[in-house]
C-alpha cells in the first residue's frame, strides 16, 4: 500500500511539473509575439505599385525556351499596340529610301523628311544626283547636320548606282553595303521596306530596348542582330524592327521611360527604371500616343486612321 501511494504521489508531482513547464513556455511565446508586434512597422496604407498586380519580372536564369516565348509575346502585344507601325522616312521608291536612310544618321527622321522634298525635287534620279554640284547639295542638306559628309555619301552612292547597277538600287545585302554611306542597318531598312525582304534594323532604339528586355546582352549591332534574329522566324524580322523602334520612340525612352503607361510592363525586367505613376507616365508619351504630330509629312493612311497627324514641312510655323 505504501509503495502504491508513493507511485501515485510521484506521478502527481511529475504531472504538475510538466503543467508548470508548459505554462512557462506558453507565456514566453506570448511575450515574444507581443514584443514583435510592438516593434514591427505598421503596414503601408499606400496603394500597390503597378508592378504588384502584374506578373513577376523575368529572372536572369530564364531558360532559352522561356526567353523565346516571352520575346514573341512582347512582339505580338506590340503588334496590337502599333498595328500601323511603318518606316518613319518618307519615300516613293528604293532610291529615295536609301538616300533618306543615309541622311538620317545623327538626326531625326522628321528633319530628314522635311529636307528630302527639296532634294528630290531638284535631283529625282541617281543620274541627277551623281552629276550634282556638291555645294548646292550641301546647302539643301545643311539642316540635317554633318551635311558635307552626307553630301559626299549621297553623291557617291548615286555615282555607284549609275556606274555599277545601271541606276537601280540593288536588292541584295552584299551589293547594298558596297555603296558609300550604306551599312547593314541602312541595307536592312531598304531590303525590308523597299523590296519586302526580311531584315532586322538595329538602330539606337532597337539596341536599347532589346537589352532592357534581356533578349541579349550583346552590344555590337551585328551580334545583336544575330542574337535577336535567332528568337524569331525570319518572316517577322522587318515588322519586329518597326514594333520595337515605334515603342522606343513613343514610350520606352532612353532617359525616362514611361513605365506606368507601358502595355508590356508585366513582361519587362527593367520595369521601374522610369516613371511608374500612370498619370505622370502619360505626360511622357510622344507622337500619336501623346497626341502630337508624327515624323512623316506623308504617313500611311493606317497611321492617320489611328489618330496620328502628319509632321509639318520645313519652315512651317
Amino acid at each position: 500500500m505504501k509503495k502504491a501511494a508513493a507511485k501515485r504521489t510521484a506521478a502527481s508531482t511529475s504531472a504538475a511539473a510538466k503543467e508548470t513547464a508548459a505554462k512557462k513556455t506558453s507565456a514566453a511565446r506570448t511575450a515574444r509575439t507581443a514584443g514583435t508586434a510592438a516593434t514591427a512597422p505598421a503596414p503601408s496604407k499606400s496603394p500597390r505599385s503597378p508592378r504588384s498586380s502584374k506578373s513577376p519580372a523575368p529572372s536572369r536564369s530564364e531558360s532559352r525556351t522561356a526567353l523565346v516565348r516571352r520575346a514573341r509575346r512582347i512582339n505580338r502585344e506590340l503588334a496590337e499596340v502599333y498595328p500601323y507601325a511603318h518606316p518613319e522616312l518618307d519615300f516613293d521608291n528604293p532610291f529615295q529610301l536609301v538616300v533618306a536612310t543615309v541622311l538620317s544618321a545623327q538626326t531625326t527622321d522628321l528633319r530628314v523628311n522635311q529636307t528630302t522634298p527639296g532634294l528630290f525635287a531638284k535631283y529625282p534620279t541617281p543620274e541627277d544626283l551623281a552629276a550634282a554640284d556638291p555645294e548646292e547639295v550641301e546647302e539643301i542638306l545643311r539642316p540635317t547636320g554633318f551635311f558635307r559628309a552626307k553630301t559626299r555619301s549621297v553623291i557617291g552612292l548615286s555615282k555607284a548606282l549609275v556606274e555599277q547597277f545601271d541606276g537601280e538600287v540593288p536588292g541584295r545585302l552584299e551589293d547594298l553595303v558596297k555603296l558609300p554611306g550604306v551599312g547593314r542597318k541602312t541595307a536592312f531598312v531598304v531590303l525590308g521596306n523597299a523590296f519586302g525582304r526580311p531584315g532586322i534594323t538595329v538602330d539606337t532604339h532597337f539596341q536599347r530596348l532589346v537589352r532592357r528586355w534581356r533578349w541579349t546582352e550583346e552590344t555590337e549591332p551585328d551580334k545583336i542582330e544575330a542574337a535577336v534574329g535567332s528568337l524569331f522566324p525570319k518572316s517577322d524580322w522587318t515588322m519586329l524592327s518597326h514594333h520595337v523602334i515605334f515603342h522606343g520612340r513613343r514610350i520606352c525612352h532612353a532617359r525616362k521611360p514611361a513605365c506606368g503607361a507601358c502595355p508590356i510592363a508585366p513582361l519587362c525586367p527593367a520595369y521601374g527604371e522610369g516613371e511608374t505613376d500612370p498619370e505622370q507616365a502619360k505626360k511622357l508619351l510622344k507622337y500619336e500616343k501623346g497626341g502630337f504630330p508624327g515624323q512623316r509629312l506623308n504617313p500611311p493612311q493606317a497611321y492617320l486612321d489611328a489618330g496620328g497627324r502628319p509632321a509639318p514641312p520645313l519652315g512651317a510655323g
